[in-house]
């Protein structure tokens, strides 16, 4: 059972299109950053830690990829900075709060990507259907 779920993972990430695979970085970010709390919470620092650690992964993989040729990317690069040096020092010092208010930012990004994601499949998919 674990080898099909590992293998329908790999393929959802090998067929998945640009967009898509920003919103998993996304999910996979609020994720490590909901265990990283855990983590805080229950005094297990490794968990803190490895969770911590892997969420920054994500923002600075966001950070790479940003095509710095568009506006917004002045816009985000700032922020994903802040990202950064926020999950930075919640490790440091095991401060919960730090997480829930870079929790909140990538939340708010992940919602705003996945309502891009659907109105440009709704672009791609709508044109030349009328009823």
């Amino acid at each position: 059972m674990q080898n099909r779920y590992q293998a329908y993972q790999n393929n959802s990430v090998t067929t998945a299109s640009p967009g898509e695979l920003t919103l998993m970085l996304y999910n996979g970010c609020l994720k490590f950053m909901k265990q990283a709390k855990s983590g805080i919470e229950e005094e297990n620092y490794e968990l803190k830690n490895t969770n911590i650690q892997r969420a920054q992964a994500i923002i600075q993989e966001l950070m790479i990829t940003l095509d710095q040729d568009t506006p917004i990317a002045k816009e985000m690069m700032p922020l994903y900075d802040f990202i950064n040096r926020q999950l930075m020092e919640a490790n440091i010092k095991n401060e919960l709060s730090l997480l829930v208010e870079v929790e909140e930012l990538v939340t708010q990004f992940r919602d705003t990507w996945k309502e891009v994601i659907k109105i440009n499949r709704q672009k791609l998919y709508g044109q030349g259907v009328s009823f």
